[in-house]
């Protein structure tokens, strides 16, 4: 019984990274991470500005401020979160609009690297201005979507800072609060960004999985930020260097669990329209 659940759980994994399969998923992740590093903080910037145009600049500093006072400070994660928390709270239209530009071209790393996974020798044209504009529809739920996340701080990162099980369980809720925010927002970008559109089914069942996924690896990265690594000794003693590399390898990783999501979404897909088209046959 155990070797039959094995061989049956080897054949998933295998039938959910078949679309990447001869493709170096390691380079396409790598990709994504370099529109991601443009796009992230103007992303940011945007959702920040949204939601102080809605709840008010002071309350969303006063949100976040429940983070930032949680943050590890060993690369400085504290201050360059408060920093951005302004900006985004001060921002005018103008440099609003200006942020959209560099904002949108996470999409269109999105785009060329779901393309390449989905329909490898596809003669798509536009492929980037496709997954810029394909993206923006997201920043109209973004208010919402953080604002959830910004009123749960309080209570849990008051119960993280209690400590023990009681800190256990301020983890625990500020996972589910980040799945349940990610789940909505890669449901759109593997369905609607992406080039395949799998049915919804699919998307929100592996949608969801990744999300948990996402989540759990976000709260790892808080944790090693807490630890005492002094990251500047492998740049010569630049502890700035050293910081943002690490931040890049996270975010590389972070991608690497987004295109494997969006394979195993594909693979799913495409088993249920087979078994789907079987059943009609029979």
């Amino acid at each position: 019984m155990v070797g039959s659940g094995w061989r049956r759980t080897k054949r998933i994994i295998n039938a959910a990274f078949r679309p990447v399969r001869g493709r170096d998923l390691s380079l396409h992740a790598a990709a994504i991470t370099f529109y991601g590093a443009i796009a992230v903080v103007p992303v940011a910037l945007l959702a920040l500005w949204l939601t102080s145009l809605i709840a008010g600049a002071d309350r969303v500093r006063r949100l976040t401020s429940y983070a930032v006072e949680a943050l590890p400070t060993a690369i400085g994660a504290p201050r360059a979160v408060a920093a951005l928390v302004d900006a985004g709270a001060e921002l005018t239209p103008l440099l609003a609009l200006a942020s959209l530009l560099p904002a949108s071209l996470y999409g269109e790393g999105l785009r060329r690297a779901f393309v390449s996974v989905a329909a490898p020798r596809t003669d798509e044209h536009l492929v980037g201005w496709r997954g810029r504009l394909l993206l923006l529809p997201l920043l109209a739920p973004a208010p919402a979507l953080l604002l959830s996340i910004l009123l749960a701080l309080p209570l849990t990162t008051g119960l993280v800072r209690r400590g023990g099980w009681v800190g256990a369980l301020g983890v625990v809720l500020s996972f589910l609060a980040v799945w349940l925010v990610l789940t909505p927002v890669l449901m759109w970008v593997f369905r609607v960004v992406g080039p395949a559109s799998p049915d919804w089914l699919s998307t929100l069942g592996m949608g969801s999985f990744t999300a948990a996924n996402l989540s759990g690896f976000m709260h790892g990265f808080v944790l090693f930020a807490s630890l005492p690594l002094d990251l500047g000794v492998p740049f010569g003693g630049f502890d700035e260097i050293g910081a943002g590399v690490a931040v890049l390898l996270w975010l590389y990783l972070f991608h690497v669990i987004v295109l494997a999501g969006y394979s195993a979404t594909l693979a799913l897909s495409r088993w249920r329209g087979q078994r789907a088209g079987r059943l009609m046959s029979g």
